[in-house]
């Protein structure tokens, strides 16, 4: 099996191929997801391999060019905000009072596996510092 760096600079190279993601074939009911909150612009979901009690994903709706943090544009900050504020309301539903982090993974040295802005939300146990 590949490890988490090889999955991710496989991924670089089709970066903006425009071929539909994972998170694309979820929104659209093609590949089933424990989604937790939906709206018109940004759909969360629990992550199918969990770093703590609580990981979920917050994304876009629409990527819109959005396939990573470094390529957003102004155009894109009502949106980046809206996610962060999804992030915050569905945290606060899964009961992570005490705290959470929540983690953009950007370009192959960030190990961005799929190329579409996704932000994790983990917590339910104490983080530790630095992260890897």
């Amino acid at each position: 099996m590949a490890s988490e760096v090889e999955r991710a600079q496989a991924a670089a190279a089709q970066a903006d191929s425009g071929a539909p993601t994972i998170f694309d074939k979820i929104i659209s009911k093609q590949i089933p997801a424990q989604i937790i909150y939906e709206d018109e612009d940004a759909l969360a979901f629990r992550d199918i391999n969990p770093q703590g009690p609580v990981h979920f994903l917050v994304i876009p709706k629409v990527r819109n060019g959005l396939t990573q943090l470094a390529k957003a544009k102004e155009e894109h900050k009502p949106l980046l905000g809206h996610l962060l504020y999804v992030a915050a309301q569905v945290a606060k539903q899964e009961g992570l009072s005490q705290g959470y982090r929540v983690v953009v993974n950007d370009g192959p040295n960030g190990c961005q596996s799929v190329y579409h802005l996704h932000l994790h939300i983990i917590g339910g146990r104490q983080m530790n510092w630095p992260p890897g």
